[in-house]
């Protein structure tokens, strides 16, 4: 202060022609001669009494001053305890801190800033195990309950919201019990503290972290303190006390003590000590400031005209009576230093730039405690903002480099999610899986439908598609078979127009054979649209194609097994039956039968048309793409239609299996009836169970298996004849009689 009130006097700028004086009590620390010095103050004057019943404090914090309707004549030039509460809940959230201890000062400083370091940390979700106050008058008995509760306590982070007056009791017994290994979070009234008996207490505090005042070096400020002398500043009896104990010799001229004279030479630049380090004196700029805002106030005051007076916003005007706090509210100067200073609506310093240092507690090589500056705060930006350095901070407990952890309960895994336990804070809880398809490890999150949770269960990912494509190895198989399939079928088409006028071709209607061999080869084919990713278009003809390929192919064979019958039966002497089922009335019948199916898969795909589907219902973690029926009534009756011909046929075959032909084409249709009804009997129950894509290669299976049946019963003995018995291939081989058994 009395540096800032001599740089003052010195300019011209500021109060030119009048020199501003001092009188300086000292509290020290103590409320009873604190109120004594106050009342000291307000016995001059009434004028100056005005004007000094003003209070600019250089280190009162407690947000309950900014309270204006209490406190209108309250400025201060030291940030509102506000956003220290709230830098200490960032600082306390950004390591992780979620289950701490609170010890403060039964003082409004302690009270109200503990208070809003509670509330603000239960909107973050950070949860208190206990607050516990201290006072410097408590009994012992206090102070051992408080230690009893920190040692039976799971938290391992102490915010402790002091005076280190107060802090220095509880410590005191911590020391005595050797309660260690905690990680001490503080704030700017004993964290950057520089009192000797904190390092007996280092064991405790190690590693201790919190906000402190901004530490602005002035300029000319170490020179000044470096020059002071007794003898420029004589009767000073405080000075005079601490140079006799700094330099262990007696100013007094009557020198009643053992102690050597001083002798004039003693230096302060010779000394390296507290006194001398304003490294870490935030306080010294607060002062200076402070100084400096009532010497721009009186300037203001004395710079208008007589006849005018301050308004609300700090200009001259005529209103009276004078009211000194509208000039300092309406201060705003730049220091020697760069920083430019002006209060806000509640006479706070306004929020601008950097607002705390962060300190972290270190041993240095000499065995004494070092506050070093390993971050800072930045209170304006809308939720604060830390910089901080992380190398430089030496943690509690043994693993010096290691953040020390203190939660409740340890984060859920992820899959998990969290379980308040009952009557306790959020942050304690128990963790439950997630159901399938749930992911998030605060509360379980179904995922959309089209997705997943991944392995860890910590996000979504999007579901596998499934569909029989061309390009897997079960795609590739039934493709190749189909192929081959029809390949066969054309071979043997062609093998049958080659020897289209041989008796064997020529036997049993040589165009319902050519027909059939037709409808085989689209039957091979149509299993083709079965395969890929399901399209409205594929969707639709896969089948209705199915439908209608497989009953012209049944309806063919039923001809072939009329044909049959007939024959035999003009055989009888005096029969004409052949008249009434002549190549005609086959290609009607055949024609007939096929548009009684082309009338119901029309009907179907008026009515309700299959359709692509992505069904997610039958495997949760897979998105099937399908083909669905539409209407499940039209696909029956398509299946059941078909089914009926193959009965029919299946009858009318049995019948004409003894036929005493040589080669009995009645007996070979049997059989390939039976095949084709094995086979589509036994599709039914696999059709149903098989999940997936599997539903689909069930049923190309059964097409091409039922396919295969029909070529190979049907024709592939007559290619035998053909090909490797052309001997057998005359009309009197086949014409021959068994033997009758």
């Amino acid at each position: 202060m009395i540096f800032a009130i001599e740089e003052i006097n010195n300019r011209t700028d500021i109060l030119p022609g009048i020199n501003l004086g001092y009188k300086i009590y000292d509290s020290c620390r103590d409320v009873r001669l604190a109120l004594k010095t106050a009342m000291a103050l307000v016995n001059v004057n009434y004028f100056f009494f005005v004007f000094f019943s003003l209070q600019i404090s250089h280190a009162a914090s407690c947000a309950c001053l900014s309270n204006k309707i209490r406190y209108p004549t309250f400025f201060r030039t030291t940030p509102s305890d506000y956003y220290q509460s709230r830098a200490l809940v960032q600082l306390v959230k950004h390591f992780g801190w979620t289950w701490v201890g609170a010890i403060r000062s039964d003082t409004d400083y302690g009270n109200y800033g503990m208070a809003t370091f509670v509330q603000i940390a239960q909107n973050e979700g950070v949860c208190i195990e206990y607050s516990e106050a201290v006072y410097r008058t408590y009994p012992k008995e206090k102070f051992i309950k408080i230690v009893d509760i920190i040692k039976k306590s799971s938290s391992k982070v102490i915010v402790a919201f002091v005076s280190f007056s107060d802090l220095e009791y509880l410590l005191n017994e911590l020391f005595n019990q050797n309660v260690t290994g905690y990680q001490w979070i503080g704030t700017e009234s004993w964290i950057s503290a520089r009192n000797p008996t904190f390092v007996k207490y280092y064991k405790l505090l190690s590693g201790a972290i919190g906000t402190s005042i901004i530490t602005t070096e002035i300029p000319g400020q170490q020179e000044f303190l470096l020059n002071v002398h007794p003898s420029t500043i004589p009767g000073n009896t405080g000075l005079n006390s601490f140079w006799e104990f700094l330099f262990n010799c007696s100013l007094s001229k009557q020198n009643n003590t053992d102690l050597p004279a001083c002798t004039g030479s003693e230096s302060l630049s010779k000394i390296s000590n507290q006194y001398t380090d304003l490294s870490n004196n935030g306080y010294s700029s607060n002062v200076y400031k402070a100084t400096y805002v009532v010497a721009y106030a009186l300037h203001n005051l004395l710079s208008c005209q007589n006849e005018k007076r301050p308004a609300a916003n700090g200009t001259c005007s005529v209103k009276m009576p004078i009211n000194p706090s509208q000039f300092l509210k309406s201060v705003n100067f730049s220091t020697r230093y760069g920083e430019n200073f002006y209060f806000d609506a509640n006479g706070d310093p306004a929020a601008k730039g950097k607002t705390y240092d962060l300190i972290n507690w270190q041993l240095n090589r000499d065995g004494m405690i070092e506050f070093v500056t390993v971050g800072e705060y930045y209170a304006f930006l809308s939720e604060g903002k830390f910089v901080i350095n992380y190398n430089h901070i030496v943690w509690a407990g043994p693993k010096k480099n290691e953040v020390p952890k203190s939660v409740c309960s340890e984060s859920c895994r992820p899959g998990t999610r969290k379980a308040v336990q009952k009557g306790r804070p959020i942050c304690c809880f128990d963790c439950i899986p997630c159901a399938e398809g749930e992911i998030n490890s605060t509360d379980c999150l179904k995922c959309p439908l089209e997705y997943k949770a991944n392995k860890q269960k910590d996000q979504c990912i999007l579901k596998d598609i499934e569909f029989l494509s061309f390009e897997e190895n079960m795609g590739i198989l039934l493709v190749t078979l189909a192929l081959l399939g029809a390949s066969l079928t054309i071979a043997i088409g062609f093998v049958f127009y080659l020897k289209r006028d041989t008796p064997i071709v020529k036997a049993n209607n040589s165009e319902l054979s050519f027909l059939l061999l037709f409808s085989l080869t689209l039957c091979f084919l149509c299993s083709l649209t079965f395969i890929g990713q399901p399209t409205e278009w594929s969707c639709m003809l896969r089948h209705t194609a199915f439908g209608i390929t497989f009953v012209l192919c049944i309806s063919c064979v039923l001809g072939k097994t009329i044909v049959v019958l007939m024959a035999f039966r003009a055989t009888l002497p005096g029969s004409n039956v052949m008249k009434w089922f002549g190549v005609t009335q086959q290609r009607l019948s055949v024609c007939m039968f096929t548009l009684i199916q082309v009338i119901i898969c029309t009907l179907w795909l008026l009515v309700s048309p299959p359709f692509p589907n992505k069904n997610m219902a039958h495997i949760a973690e897979i998105i099937i793409l399908e083909c669905d029926l539409g209407s499940k009534t039209a696909f029956y009756a398509v299946l059941g239609y078909i089914g009926f011909l193959a009965a029919l046929c299946f009858i009318l075959a049995f019948l004409a299996r003894k036929l005493p032909d040589n080669f009995n084409e009645a007996k070979f249709i049997t059989f390939s009836i039976l095949i084709f009804c094995a086979v589509w009997i036994t599709f039914i129950p696999a059709y149903i169970s098989s999940p997936g894509k599997y539903t689909v290669a069930v049923e190309i299976f059964a097409i091409l298996a039922s396919s295969f049946g029909l070529l190979s019963c049907i024709f592939l003995p007559k290619c035998y004849i053909i090909l490797l018995k052309p001997e057998k291939n005359t009309k009197k081989n086949l014409m021959g009689k068994m033997k009758s058994k």
